[in-house]
């Protein structure tokens, strides 16, 4: 079930593990975020509404609320980069054991010193 989420990760048996590993670890991730963007909508709804209100206590606390807001944006983007960066390891990680990915790693890297100005 959970190999379907990413059609064609995963295709050896071997790496079934690792996959279930990264499928995990992105799936906690996402329940992460999900939960700071849930929380950023209270957030938004009580510091909308202590706008409105213009009740010199709640405009105050609207000081802390927003605060509290741009450290939960913080942590998403965060928690978005190590979501990509993991990824992209994961993918490094599955092409290892595929023969044609190291060659095709070489080749970039030969074709790249073929590139430099001389």
């Amino acid at each position: 079930m959970e190999g379907d989420a990413f059609p064609g990760f995963g295709s050896g048996a071997h790496h079934h593990q690792i996959d279930t590993k990264i499928l995990q670890t992105f799936q906690k991730s996402f329940v992460q975020v999900q939960g700071l963007l849930d929380q950023n909508r209270h957030l938004i709804n009580e510091i909308n509404q202590n706008q409105e209100s213009r009740v010199p206590d709640s405009l105050n606390r609207n000081v802390g609320l927003i605060r509290e807001l741009n450290n939960n944006i913080r942590t998403v983007v965060n928690l978005y980069a190590d979501l990509s960066s993991n990824f992209t390891k994961s993918m490094e990680t599955s092409s290892e054991g595929d023969s044609s990915g190291g060659a095709l790693r070489s080749d970039a890297k030969a074709g790249l010193k073929r590139n430099r100005p001389a």
